[in-house]
């Protein structure tokens, strides 16, 4: 199965140190965010990987090169300045996604989530990873129940980024820049979205503060 990381966010609520390095690039515990995750995903058996890009995109490239020295392969999705925004990013990218499902991670997270517990088949259009609200999304995003998810209802847990996705949930002729949420809902009205819950650790890493946190917590216990 291949995996997609979005990394073609702008990282405005990162800035200033946004501004010079790219997100996904930026150092934690002695390498760049993205690589901690492609080592999760290579220890996992995942090595053919596509990574978007725009802001400074450039960098993470030439960072990051063709995947060997992480023990993976990595195809690029270059987008226009401003990006194509989630679902936009991933539509453009699907003809480098040639296999069906496929996973999608976002860039600017940490985990210790066990990559090899990801489905590599569905019945339904996509499978999504939940995890507890952290203090700065404490509303949550979805309903989990019975392995299924729902846009409504309560409890809500947070979407942690991380999901596998059929070629179907992305109608054709849709083009441009659009959010994937709109798309996971509409599946979630069907009844065509499993999930599952993961108790571990995860951490959004969207500003300076979060990432100096996590920053001390690995330092104080290092993987």
């Amino acid at each position: 199965m291949k995996v997609m990381i979005l990394a073609a966010g702008r990282g405005e609520r990162m800035r200033p140190l946004s501004d010079r390095v790219p997100k996904p690039l930026l150092p934690v515990a002695g390498k760049a965010l993205v690589v901690h995750l492609i080592e999760q995903l290579a220890r996992a058996g995942l090595h053919e990987l596509v990574v978007n890009y725009a802001h400074l995109g450039a960098q993470i490239a030439e960072h990051l090169g063709d995947g060997r020295q992480f023990g993976v392969h990595i195809a690029y999705s270059p987008e226009p300045e401003g990006g194509l925004d989630t679902g936009g990013g991933i539509l453009q990218a699907l003809p480098l996604l040639d296999t069906d499902p496929f996973a999608v991670v976002n860039g600017d997270i940490w985990t210790d989530y066990p990559f090899t517990r990801l489905p590599r088949t569905l019945a339904g259009l996509a499978h999504l990873v939940l995890v507890d609200n952290p203090p700065q999304h404490p509303q949550g995003d979805f309903r989990l129940h019975d392995g299924r998810v729902r846009a409504q209802g309560e409890p809500r847990l947070t979407f942690s980024g991380i999901g596998v996705y059929r070629r179907a949930l992305f109608a054709p002729g849709a083009a441009g820049r659009f959010p994937l949420a709109p798309l996971l809902r509409a599946a979630m009205e069907q009844d065509r979205v499993s999930g599952e819950y993961y108790g571990g650790r995860w951490r959004d890493v969207g500003t300076p503060d979060r990432l100096a946190d996590l920053e001390r917590e690995l330092t104080a216990s290092p993987r």
